[in-house]
């Protein structure tokens, strides 16, 4: 889903450059409290595992790439506001050194991957935790169908995008369908990646997945069981 240079012109990427860096400001915000002592190596896993899966790429056409995002994933793990910060910073990697996505576009490509693919994904995974038993076991499931949907609502915004402000001499329609029906797939392939990820990592340590925190504290009251009842005091003739 990398847009390249030129893609867009130059008022939709100034605005999106704008949304980008407004979303940015916030997520610094939002991750220090997420962040901490055990959580911060985990951004640094996360981050580095999106930057491998994003470098499986293959054309969807008009100048377009799909690939693997990886926000849902990374929501779940390390938390919605560093999940945005990883993202991006990867992002900015692969633009300045990589050539994969290009420099005007980096606004444009962190408002789709950094923030619709995660923004999309946390709530998902909210609303599917919010119907489900508050257990371990369903944390990875809700990860994958925030992953399911986050990919093809991030095609789809671009899609808006481009029908906006887009410069390639192909129909608006035309992109609509194929980086939806394209990412459509790819979201089934980042669903499985996304469950057997966060699965593994919940089996093994759920303390570090931010967001197993509300099953984990649900099962340590169940362990503790209820508070006994107070021992009423003798009465005094």
């Amino acid at each position: 889903m990398h847009v390249p240079d030129g893609f867009l012109d130059a008022p939709t990427s100034i605005a999106t450059g704008a949304v980008a860096a407004g979303g940015l400001a916030l997520a610094l915000r939002g991750a220090r409290r997420e962040l901490d002592d055990r959580t911060a190596p985990m951004a640094g896993l996360v981050a580095t595992f999106v930057f491998a899966g994003q470098m499986m790429n293959f054309p969807v056409g008009a100048g377009t790439s799909g690939h693997l995002l990886g926000g849902a994933m990374a929501a779940v793990l390390a938390g919605p506001w560093t999940a945005m910060l990883c993202i991006s910073t990867v992002l900015l990697v692969q633009a300045l050194f990589m050539a994969d996505g290009g420099i005007t576009a980096l606004g444009t490509n962190i408002t789709l991957m950094g923030l619709v693919g995660v923004g999309v994904g946390w709530l998902v995974f909210r609303a599917v935790r919010a119907v489900l038993p508050d257990r371990l076991g369903s944390v990875a499931p809700a990860a994958a169908v925030g992953a399911l949907l986050s990919v093809p609502v991030a095609a789809a915004v671009f899609s808006l995008l481009f029908a906006v402000g887009g410069t390639a001499p192909v129909s608006s329609e035309k992109v609509f369908v194929a980086m939806v029906s394209w990412h459509a797939v790819i979201g089934v392939g980042e669903a499985l990646i996304t469950f057997l990820v966060v699965a593994s990592v919940v089996g093994v340590r759920p303390d570090l997945v931010y967001g197993a925190r509300s099953a984990l504290r649900a099962r340590a009251l169940e362990i503790r069981g209820p508070a006994p009842a107070a021992i009423p005091a003798a009465e005094t003739p």
